[in-house]
């Protein structure tokens, strides 16, 4: 909260706005901040109460917008300084105490003035209860103590000529009060018109006490739909172990400095991120990433703030701090999720606009009918299906039904490694009905490794005839390996890397290397422990009239049928082996597209691979839309070739070199640390980089959208049936009126639903 951040003349700032209570106290605001001149967007957030602007930094100041919202009847914090998460836990908790207390004040109150007022309840009530000065001196504080927050904002609203929900309940309890204060004090008014004197004191407190019950139950279920904000705050460490001159000194978080050394021992959360300079460990980062299993890390590794160590102690150095680890950019993202709307919200958005000066109309409308045509007293009931219409309507419901859905929704995602972008993002990705995968890191590791040795089968012969001598008890197979890996370790190439990364595996020894040369696209070759070592593609074994073998050239056939690329070895002129390396799939990559399959979901691979090999890889996901060798910059027309298909595409790439095609999609979902291009273009990243969570966030998607259509339909449907109820259509038929008790009871019983059905949210398994 508070912060602004810019790009160049636009300026995108947060802050907490007060005195919020329902949709068209969100329309209201957002209308007075657009009309701003410099100003490009504006979106209000009735379940964070907060709003979001967009706007020229040289044309408007955090003075014009705070001035904007003040003018409509609301508080705008924009020079709030950023809370702790503490601070905002205990000013919330205040905030619900003292709301707390009126509800019991008023029930307690409106209770006793019941007991003494009601039929039949009153016959069993004591003398005092039933004297209506003494109701009156019960209800005077609930009605200017309790209620004032609704005379308040009413005051505001219509001082800047615009009305909200604490309008009609103002004016509801206000008539429900002035009522029974004349019929009290002047009785002589009503003895007139032949009506008997009868104040309903009980009416309004009862009124008040409940619609303030509602709303403290609902500020306390809100509260649980941001629980993964807290969550994710409470991962973070609190100190640092940090060696300075070879002595270890704990501090303070904050005082970690970018370069730092720190130390990390086993149970321990890791400060900060950063890279692994000596030891090793497995650490767990589910939090994270949503993985249960726990990540192997070495020396130049990396490793992410706030994850936990299992058992190993290593030294390393800080590389992010503060807002730039991944877990705060991690819970930026999550806030900005939570503070978007989504295109279905302009339903509610719309409707609400018009929804308090409808039932504004629609009472005054119900009080001259009933005045007209109603059975005597005419003048209480018209004044009390008045009230009812006016308590009764409920756009609290309307504004609630859509952000409290996309909090639990967006929650539940960043809890599993599921970063949402915006509120758009979660609505498009229920709409997907084809998926375009990348094969490059994302269907693959992105890395190349060494999956098939093979030695040539006569080469206790060869060694013979090459006179090798074997020492320290090394068999022929180890000393082949470890001449080759001595000598690819000069090299930079990925494919050098997987033939090192094997050599380590099986305990090579480190030999001398010579006269090192790396041939551009050939291989490399050079002196080693004496021998003459060649490695690379068959036309550099030509080149250099390396003796061919029938059996590993027929194996090489057999690999490269098998998406392998593979490296001859040679020594002292004979092809003695070979090796098969590929960038093998992830272990999610089938199970993943399965779930997509079996969702009804078109899979496509896209890769630039030749079609043998892409053609390989997509047998063994089960994709058999295939397109091969397509470049990088050809990318992005792939995915409009599909889109002109008719179908709504999602693109699945690695958020880096797939940044065209990500953007040019419905929806661009990015396999990524969280932290990188990846954030900035995609509109899903998974921290996790598991193929499964492709299905997870679309099913994550399609569910949260189903809450979001139950909600709204609770909240129109309940509108809809017991406005006229309340006006009193049911009554020419059955003799029934909703006494306005009820109707505040059900105008409060209508929030809670809606933000108690987006909790079921997280109940949801991904």
């Amino acid at each position: 909260m508070g912060k602004i951040v810019s790009n160049d003349t636009v300026a995108k700032k947060t802050f907490p706005v007060k005195g919020m209570h329902c949709a068209s106290c969100v329309q209201v605001i957002e209308r007075a901040v657009r009309k701003i001149d410099g100003v490009t967007n504006c979106n209000v957030n009735l379940a964070t109460e907060q709003a979001t602007v967009t706007y020229n930094k040289n044309k408007v100041t955090k003075n014009d917008i705070a001035s904007a919202v003040s003018n409509v009847g609301y508080k705008a914090l924009v020079d709030e300084e950023i809370k702790g998460e503490e601070e905002l836990a205990k000013e919330k908790q205040e905030e619900l105490n003292s709301l707390r207390n009126k509800v019991l004040f008023s029930l307690f109150f409106g209770g006793l003035i019941f007991w003494g007022s009601f039929p039949i309840v009153m016959n069993y009530a004591p003398l005092f209860l039933q004297n209506s000065f003494m109701q009156f001196i019960f209800a005077t504080p609930v009605q200017l103590w309790a209620g004032w927050e609704f005379y308040r904002s009413t005051f505001n609203s219509l001082k800047h000529r615009s009305a909200n929900m604490d309008t009609l309940v103002a004016i509801g309890t206000s008539v429900a009060y002035l009522y029974s204060v004349i019929a009290t004090f002047f009785p002589k008014i009503f003895y007139s018109l032949n009506i008997s004197p009868m104040p309903f004191f009980d009416t309004s407190t009862l009124i008040i006490g409940l619609i303030l019950l509602g709303r403290y139950f609902e500020a306390r279920a809100k509260s649980s739909t941001s629980d993964a904000i807290k969550k994710l705050i409470d991962l973070q460490a609190k100190t640092a172990r940090v060696v300075k001159a070879g002595k270890e000194v704990d501090m303070a978080l904050e005082q970690v400095r970018i370069g730092d050394m720190l130390r990390v021992k086993p149970g321990e959360k890791i400060p900060v991120d950063g890279k692994i300079i000596q030891g090793q460990s497995s650490i767990d980062e589910s939090m994270i990433t949503g993985e249960s299993i726990p990540a192997e890390k070495k020396a130049g590794d990396t490793v992410i703030g706030s994850t936990i160590n299992k058992n190993g102690t290593f030294l390393y150095k800080a590389t992010k701090i503060g807002q730039d680890t991944m877990l705060s950019q991690i819970i930026k993202l999550v806030q900005d999720a939570q503070g978007s709307k989504a295109p279905i919200q302009r339903i509610a958005d719309l409707l609400s606009s018009y929804f308090v000066p409808i039932v504004l109309i629609l009472a005054v409308l119900t009080f001259g009918i009933w005045y007209d045509f109603g059975q005597a007293p005419t003048l209480l009931f018209a004044l009390l299906n008045m009230v009812a219409v006016l308590i009764i309507a409920c756009p609290c419901a309307m504004g609630l039904a859509t952000p409290t859905a996309i909090m639990v929704g967006t929650g539940k995602g960043a809890e599993h490694g599921i970063l949402i972008k915006d509120a758009t993002s979660l609505e498009t990705a229920q709409k997907i009905n084809t998926i375009i995968f990348d094969k490059t890191g994302t269907v693959t590791a992105g890395k190349p490794k060494v999956t098939d040795f093979f030695l040539m089968e006569n080469l206790g012969e060869v060694q013979k005839e090459l006179h090798w001598q074997l020492s320290d008890n090394m068999d022929v197979k180890r000393y082949i390996i470890s001449l080759i890996t001595s000598l690819e370790k000069g090299s930079e190439h990925s494919l050098s890397d997987a033939i090192v990364a094997y050599g380590k595996e099986k305990n090579h020894k480190e030999f001398l290397v010579e006269n090192f040369h790396a041939i551009a696209g050939g291989g490399v070759r050079g002196m080693v422990d004496g021998k003459n070592v060649i490695i690379g593609t068959k036309k550099l074994m030509e080149q250099e009239h390396v003796m061919r073998c029938a059996g590993l050239d027929k194996t090489a056939g057999e690999l490269q049928k098998n998406a392998r690329t593979v490296a001859f070895v040679g020594i002292d002129g004979k092809n003695v082996a070979l090796f098969g390396i590929a960038d093998i799939l992830k272990d999610s990559a089938v199970a993943g597209v399965r779930k997509l399959q079996r969702m009804g979901i078109e899979t496509i691979l896209l890769t630039g691979d030749n079609q043998q090999a892409a053609n390989v890889i997509g047998k063994k996901m089960g994709i058999k839309r295939i397109f091969a060798e397509v470049l990088p910059d050809q990318k992005e027309e792939v995915v409009k070739q599909i889109q002109r298909e008719g179908k709504k595409v999602a693109m699945v790439g690695d958020g880096i070199n797939d940044a065209p095609a990500l953007a040019a999609a419905d929806l661009g979902i990015a396999m990524g640390s969280g932290s990188d291009v990846a954030i900035e273009t995609a509109d899903i990243t998974l921290v996790n980089k598991s193929l499964d969570a492709v299905a997870s966030a679309i099913t994550l998607s399609k569910k949260t959208m189903r809450t979001i259509r139950v909600n709204l339909v609770w909240a129109f449907g309940y509108n809809i049936i017991l406005i006229p109820v309340a006006m009193g259509v049911l009554y020419p038929f059955f003799h029934l009126l909703l006494n306005p008790i009820f109707a505040s009871a059900a105008m409060a019983m209508s929030s809670i639903s809606v933000v108690s059905n987006s909790l079921l949210l997280k109940k949801y398994n991904i």
